[in-house]
């Protein structure tokens, strides 16, 4: 990158100066200035111009980091917080071996769970419109809380999977793992699959409404006549609406129970596949990515480690190479640089310049984790504009 770099890029001896000794401040350096000051003049544009461009290239990495919080850091902590909470529920896999196609049950379903409390893990979402292998938690309630880490949220007041009446969930569109990001892609006739600990709900789609945040009727026990005694069983997804920006509208989804089974007959035959042989596998299955896995959904230990590298590296640099850049400056072997933030934070470190540039990178690298874990999430939260962009609001 010319900004910035330009001035130390150099880390070999110079020559001894010249007889008349050591030349001062800003000797030797090309169009020092003239009579007239108009070279001066020019180099404190060109100067200013350069800070400016550093500010502006830091600006946009800054945005582009904020892009990549919103869209992909916060779907990352949110699959390793739903992955810990499948494995704290000790729930059957239904993905064992052996796995066979559920019947479809008769009669009325089961109602499942009956007393949820707050938090709790109620309910896991299939769609195999969003891919083979989509998943979700869904928790006990729709508060910022629940949304951001935990995948989808129940409204505590609407009914609970198998129950007649509207079994509403809310979930963002963009940000926290975007569960709902692909909602607009769904057909009528797409299955919409509830899992629960024992039981199998299988809905269908119908249709789509986008609303203003204030129609509240959607989350009714029956949307398509509010106020009426409900006699479907019904499932009704809302998210916000457009993604990516000030959520405005909500994008409302409904669906039809089809029926129900036993997650103990095995898996739901919109969620399975048959080889040649008959063998069913389960395609539902949602395994932890290895980055959310490995990082535990926490930038905190990244920041530590690279601060760590830092700081061995620059005292095994400092040790055997001292700072050989500002010695040249100080001597006089090299001209004094211009302004520049960058330079001179390579000029700070310690060692030969490929040293210097590892540094700077291991610093730059543990700024921007620090960013991601800490700055992005409080700013997301508390300036308003970022947090009409970043946080959902659940219909009341």
């Amino acid at each position: 990158m010319a900004v910035g770099l330009a001035d130390v890029s150099d880390d070999v001896e110079y020559a001894t100066p010249p007889a008349g000794g050591v030349p001062g401040r800003g000797a030797g350096r090309r169009g020092a200035g003239g009579p007239d000051g108009r070279s001066t003049g020019r180099r404190v544009v060109s100067q200013v111009a350069g800070v400016l461009a550093e500010i502006f290239l830091t600006l946009a990495a800054i945005c582009a980091l904020y892009v990549v919080w919103q869209t992909w850091w916060t779907g990352v902590q949110a699959e390793h917080t739903q992955a810990q909470q499948r494995q704290a529920a000790s729930w059957t896999s239904p993905a064992s071996d052996g796995t066979k196609v559920a019947p479809a049950q008769q009669g009325d379903p089961p109602v499942q769970p009956t007393d949820p409390k707050y938090g709790d893990l109620i309910a896991q979402l299939y769609v195999p419109r969003f891919g083979e292998g989509w998943a979700r938690n869904i928790v006990e309630g729709t508060d910022a809380a629940q949304l951001a880490r935990h995948g989808l949220g129940h409204y505590e007041n609407s009914q609970l999977p198998g129950q007649v009446g509207n079994f509403a969930i809310a979930g963002h569109r963009s940000g926290y793992g975007e569960p709902l990001i692909d909602v607009d892609k769904l057909q009528p006739g797409d299955p919409i699959v509830i899992r629960t600990q024992d039981y199998w709900y299988v809905y269908t789609y119908q249709r789509y409404q986008v609303v203003d945040p204030t129609d509240v009727w959607v989350v009714a026990p029956n949307p398509e006549q509010p106020g009426s005694t409900p006699t479907k069983r019904m499932i009704t997804l809302t998210t916000c609406d457009p993604p990516y920006q000030v959520a405005t509208h909500r994008w409302i989804s409904w669906g039809e129970l089809k029926y129900w089974a036993k997650v103990a007959g095995g898996v739901p035959q919109e969620l399975a596949t048959q080889d040649a042989s008959g063998a069913v596998r389960f395609t539902g299955a949602k395994a932890e990515s290895p980055i959310a896995a490995a990082v535990g959904g926490s930038l905190a230990p990244v920041v530590a480690v690279a601060l760590l590298a830092w700081l061995v590296l620059a005292v095994a640099a400092a040790v055997a190479w001292r700072w050989p850049a500002l010695r040249a400056i100080r001597e006089g072997r090299r001209p004094r640089p211009d302004v520049s933030f960058y330079g001179w934070l390579t000029r700070l470190m310690p060692g030969v310049l490929p040293v210097r540039l590892l540094l700077v990178a291991l610093l730059l690298f543990a700024a921007a984790a620090a960013l991601l874990e800490w700055v992005f999430p409080w700013a997301a939260s508390t300036i308003p504009f970022l947090k009409a962009m970043s946080n959902y609001v659940a219909v009341s």
